[in-house]
């Protein structure tokens, strides 16, 4: 993720927006360590504050059970969210779930896939198997090496190389057309904290 959005941010922000990214290396390792983070951030002054959007894969854990979790370490923090700002309608964090995983993202925009990786057909996402990013059945990274694979890439190996394929994808994903539905609640929160900048 942190590959993948190190290529992407840059093209969806402002110059003059700062941007930090934190990676927690695992799913665990952020849920235990978010709420501290988070009671850190809630004692900076409001003008200071800064703003977070924090990203979890969803794997096998139920969406809105995890996504739960996520706000109530806001809340507890005493940080308002978008799904509960404050009076004003601000907020400090936004949470999103990734579905089922990042790979997901790759396959919404086939056109980015194709750029990064020549010989994906870019008609992939006509085959009923990937008509629906976020329903790819089966897992998504090992799809996206079989896909990738097919067309000559990562021949021979036998699970997908991450941070590579994050980075070349990343350079070439149009944030506007993806239609991974996971990556569009990504995006509409990443304006929104935006707008508050």
């Amino acid at each position: 993720m942190e590959a993948f959005l190190q290529e992407l941010l840059p093209r969806m922000l402002m110059p003059e927006i700062p941007v930090k990214i934190i990676d927690h290396q695992s799913k665990n390792q952020l849920l235990s360590e978010l709420p501290k983070r988070l009671r850190g951030y809630a004692h900076y002054e409001l003008q200071y504050r800064p703003c977070s959007l924090i990203l979890v894969d969803r794997d096998d854990d139920d969406c809105i059970q995890l996504k739960q979790v996520l706000e109530n370490a806001a809340t507890q923090a005493g940080l308002a969210t978008k799904s509960a700002p404050s009076i004003s309608g601000l907020f400090d964090v936004a949470n999103r779930i990734v579905i089922e995983e990042l790979e997901a993202w790759y396959f919404g925009d086939v056109q980015a896939l194709s750029a990064a990786f020549p010989g994906v057909p870019i008609t992939l996402n006509s085959k009923a198997a990937f008509r629906s990013p976020d329903g790819i059945i089966g897992g998504t990274h090992e799809s996206l090496l079989r896909v990738l694979q097919k067309a000559g890439h990562y021949k021979g190996l036998g699970s997908l190389p991450k941070i590579e394929t994050a980075r070349r994808i990343g350079r070439f994903v149009d944030p506007a057309t993806n239609t991974s539905t996971s990556f569009g609640h990504f995006r509409v929160a990443l304006n929104a904290l935006a707008e508050q900048f």
